[in-house]
């Protein structure tokens, strides 16, 4: 299977371009530390992401609280913190998967707009684009609250490919998670689900994408 009459791959950024834990378990740890809760380990702040910063800190906090709900207040208090904890700390260890940068290169030479659709907060995007050096790659992005609606909703798909002068038949997902596999089904998209991210410990697989992929550049050979 190929998709070389497609015009725009509609990237994930999380779990797909970059590896954010680091730096996410680290925010996550210091909010833990600063209303004296107890660390996550990294494996498992991995598994609470994908759903937005908001669900993160939830599952987090619940965690560290034993199986308790946060009370609203207390959530809100520790969401603050947690932002601004990993406005500090977003450019630190991330970094991108073997073959992203080589690959969007080939992709770019190639002719395919490239965008990104996100689920973290659209101001923590650009500078890890920017620490990455990999901004120049893509038209446009898009975070969780850039609109009413995010993955898995296809709203965020159909708004990328209106806004790209293109269309759903000529538009295709690429993304770890099955936030982002349903998306693309909702929207009516092809998809391509790579191995190698979060996913909530499940197999891309189960959610059927077009097709699976195990590493970042395979995607040369379909393209």
């Amino acid at each position: 299977m190929d998709f070389k009459d497609k015009e725009l791959i509609i990237f994930d950024f999380d779990g797909t371009l970059i590896n954010s834990i680091p730096d996410l378990a680290t925010a996550i740890n210091k909010m833990l530390t600063h209303f004296n809760l107890p660390d996550i380990e990294i494996d498992r702040v991995a598994s609470f992401v994908g759903n937005g910063a908001s669900t993160l800190v939830k599952r987090a906090l619940k965690l560290a609280m034993q199986d308790k709900d946060p009370t609203s207040d207390f959530f809100a208090e520790a969401f603050a913190f947690y932002l601004s904890a990993y406005k500090e700390v977003s450019c630190q260890k991330t970094f991108t998967y073997p073959g992203v940068v080589e690959t969007l290169n080939y992709l770019d030479k190639k002719g395919y707009k490239m965008v990104i659709c996100s689920n973290k907060p659209f101001d923590y995007i650009e500078p890890i684009l920017d620490f990455l050096s990999i901004k120049p790659y893509f038209k446009r992005w898009i975070g969780e609250d850039s609109m009413s609606e995010k993955k898995p909703h296809a709203a965020p798909l159909l708004y990328l490919a209106k806004e790209m002068n293109t269309t759903v038949e000529k538009s295709i997902v690429v993304g770890d998670s099955k936030n982002d596999i349903l998306a693309a089904q909702n929207a009516g998209m092809n998809s391509v689900g790579v191995t190698y991210g979060y996913n909530y410990n499940e197999n891309i697989a189960d959610y059927k994408p077009s097709i699976v992929l195990d590493r970042f550049s395979d995607l040369q050979k379909i393209f």
